[in-house]
């Protein structure tokens, strides 16, 4: 199989599909590795890098879509990139389809077969290829709030640990998963007051535990809610609900109720947001905008800013399912991995995700029809 690695072409996105480690094992299970030129450069590694790996530098982003069997991206697919879509093309990357009808259209459209990391699930309901970003977005929401709350950049002016006789800064995070139990452990470790919101009152206990009962926690529900973002110097949005939109947990009118100068870090924007007054994805130029007197960071790619990190984390857990899929071909591969079959939203003009149809109006099919 021919797998290609084109270069990520959204706004601040550094980040590469796959480490020149990774190019070596799959070039080691006989496939051949088609590189953009600089594909790699901004998780610093070189053409040069890749060719002593076997893989092969293309001529450009063109001869990589069109030669390639497999594409493995970081990021979906963006308008310009849409041309490149034919029937039959397997795409690997993050989709985040039910906050992308378009994409969503044009991949059916084409006939592509897309299979998203996000919603490869485990029996356990884990979300392998998620957890990597979601461990580095959960622990970058809370460096980022600290920076905001700066009084430079507009934030109210404290610190997050505070100091002995001034209090710390408090430090609500929506969702108990690994987002936000990795804000959570960031947020301690800088002296915050952390409380976490979360539905599962299992998922609590273990939380509790976990931590020794130095974050608080309540249960999620709107009269929750509504008090703790009353007091949030620092508001993190973590809640993910696997293939469909992001349920909007916080309304305009607790967003009023904040304090002047506060920050909302919504890690869920590229499904949707969880915070109502999230209304636009904003870049690493531009991060922040104020809306009733609050910091709105909603960046939808905050792993990109750490792309050397974030790109060997992402192809540690990849790679496994990339050489599945080239060593097996796609049908072979999906029937013997239950897991991975979950991972496919479109497939011959159809959209085989249930969640993902329901959010972006169209027709769902059963993938096992279409096989």
């Amino acid at each position: 199989m021919i797998v290609g690695i084109p270069k990520e072409i959204k706004a601040s996105e550094y980040r590469v599909s796959l480490t020149p480690a990774g190019a070596g094992m799959l070039k080691a299970s006989g496939h051949q590795v088609l590189i953009e030129p600089g594909a790699g450069e901004g998780s610093s590694f070189t053409d040069e890098a890749y060719e002593a790996e076997g893989a092969t530098i293309a001529i450009d982003a063109k001869d990589v879509w069109t030669r390639s069997d497999m594409i493995i991206k970081v990021k979906e697919p963006l308008p310009e990139e849409f041309e490149y879509f034919r029937e039959g093309l397997l795409l690997f990357t993050y989709l985040h389809l039910a906050a992308a009808q378009d994409l969503t259209k044009a991949l059916v459209a084409k006939g592509v077969c897309a299979i998203a990391y996000e919603t490869i699930q485990m029996p356990n309901g884990s979300l392998p290829l998620l957890t990597p970003m979601s461990e580095v977005a959960g622990r970058m929401a809370v460096q980022v709030g600290s920076q905001f709350l700066e009084a430079s950049y507009g934030g109210r002016g404290i610190l997050l640990g505070g100091v002995p006789g001034v209090p710390p800064a408090e430090v609500i995070i929506l969702g108990g998963g690994i987002v936000g139990t990795n804000a959570a452990r960031i947020a301690l470790g800088m002296g915050a007051s952390v409380v976490i919101l979360e539905r599962s009152a299992e998922r609590m206990r273990d939380i509790d535990e976990v931590f020794n009962g130095r974050i608080r926690t309540l249960m999620s529900n709107p009269y929750n809610i509504a008090n703790a973002v009353r007091k949030a110097d620092l508001l993190i949005g973590a809640v993910l609900i696997p293939g469909a939109r992001a349920p909007h947990l916080v309304t305009e009118e607790m967003v009023k109720s904040m304090k002047k100068g506060s920050v909302i870090v919504d890690v869920a924007v590229d499904q949707g947001g969880t915070i109502a007054t999230i209304d636009r994805v904003t870049t690493h130029q531009n991060p922040v905008y104020e809306k009733h007197g609050v910091l709105h960071y909603a960046v939808a790619n905050m792993p990109g800013a750490v792309p050397r990190t974030s790109t060997f984390a992402l192809t540690n857990v990849t790679i496994p399912y990339a050489l599945e899929l080239a060593d097996k071909g796609f049908e072979q591969a999906i029937s013997q991995n239950q897991s991975l079959r979950k991972g496919v939203n479109t497939y011959k003009g159809q959209v085989t995700h249930s969640q993902v149809a329901q959010a972006v109006g169209l027709p769902f099919i059963e993938l096992e029809t279409l096989l």
